[in-house]
């Protein structure tokens, strides 16, 4: 069974997408996932996206960390399913229902509400989830944020000395985060800026990550660090974010497609 995909990114954030919406395909597994984005010997890509068809919203999209584990949401993915779908929809996704829609320059996406109780991140036991009693190495009393997935955000005054590297992957993996977390170290430019860098739970360091920025960004306007709308400065480019209480997470950046091609099912099955 040969299988088309599209190969797009967001910010260098990358994906293989697989349209399932009107010509099923067999079920994706943890090993098939995992095998198409190896960079060596499959396609590569950070995230597998699969689209299908949705009974809550216009369609629904699957989202496959590089490691083979399906996780809730990816900020970056929905962009580049916009630029793919052409116009816009409401998409249902593990961490609730987003809308998106293509722009001139990439794409808007309305990522919903956050949410900030502990039982909602979600945490192994109940804490302030605004600044949380906790430290790993330089890294300490942290925000967290669930944006669709659960986010972790540390502020520093240098983001590119903290050794996330080390650091990322002990934390992503902590019993305190029952289901895991992606890691965000950011800094603050000025109240219109911020500067990010990102460990992203099954994947690792990445270029950008598009609900990093948009916890990242929820997390400072509700400390009062920058104003309601942000430029999110990642190592893959700038994302801008828009949130006031109450309200859903507005982000806005570019998105694109690298190429497209097939491939047989077998070979990754």
């Amino acid at each position: 069974m040969r299988v088309p995909f599209t190969k797009m990114h967001g910010l260098g954030n990358d994906f293989i997408v697989l349209d399932a919406r009107v010509d099923a395909l067999p079920p994706m597994t943890r090993h098939s996932a995992a095998t198409l984005a190896d960079r060596k010997t499959g396609i590569g890509c950070d995230q597998l996206i699969i689209l299908e068809p949705s009974s809550v919203a216009d369609f629904k999209m699957r989202i496959f960390n590089a490691d083979g584990g399906e996780v809730e949401s990816c900020g970056n993915a929905s962009r580049a399913v916009a630029l793919k779908h052409g116009q816009p929809a409401r998409v249902e996704t593990d961490g609730g229902v987003i809308d998106v829609a293509p722009t001139d320059s990439g794409a808007r996406v309305d990522m919903g509400q956050p949410r900030f109780e502990w039982q909602e991140i979600p945490l192994d036991y109940a804490m302030d989830t605004a600044a949380m009693p906790l430290a790993w190495g330089e890294l300490t009393n942290p925000a967290a944020v669930n944006v669709g997935n659960p986010h972790v955000i540390f502020f520093v005054r240098d983001t590119d000395t903290v050794p996330l590297v080390d650091l990322g992957p002990q934390i992503e993996t902590d019993a305190i985060f029952t289901e895991g977390v992606n890691v965000n170290v950011a800094t603050i430019a000025d109240r219109g800026q911020i500067l990010l860098r990102v460990w992203e739970r099954g994947v690792g360091l990445t270029r950008a990550c598009g609900t990093g920025a948009c916890a990242t960004a929820v997390a400072a306007i509700r400390a009062g660090l920058v104003d309601s709308s942000v430029q999110v400065k990642l190592p893959g480019g700038e994302l801008t974010i828009e949130w006031t209480p109450g309200s859903g997470i507005i982000m806005s950046g570019p998105a694109q497609e690298s190429f497209s091609g097939t491939f047989e099912w077998d070979d990754f099955a």
